[in-house]
């Protein structure tokens, strides 16, 4: 496979564009969870208001097990 097909599908198709668009996706995903893991730990002496919530839920005290 050379460059100009290679070129061809990514750019020119359905199929390659559908690609493009998936892996910057899947790239900005990985970019956000990483970045919000490190927020998370430069500020971990920060107690939660009520107002906060959180995207991942991953320390939160809350149960409804009544």
């Amino acid at each position: 496979m050379d460059f100009t097909s290679l070129y061809h599908f990514l750019f020119e198709t359905y199929a390659g564009i559908g690609c493009l668009v998936g892996a910057g996706l899947i790239i900005s995903l990985i970019a956000c969870v990483i970045m919000e893991r490190r927020t998370r730990k430069a500020f971990v002496d920060r107690e939660p208001d009520e107002d906060d919530w959180s995207f991942l839920d991953d320390d939160d005290d809350e149960s409804d097990d009544e």
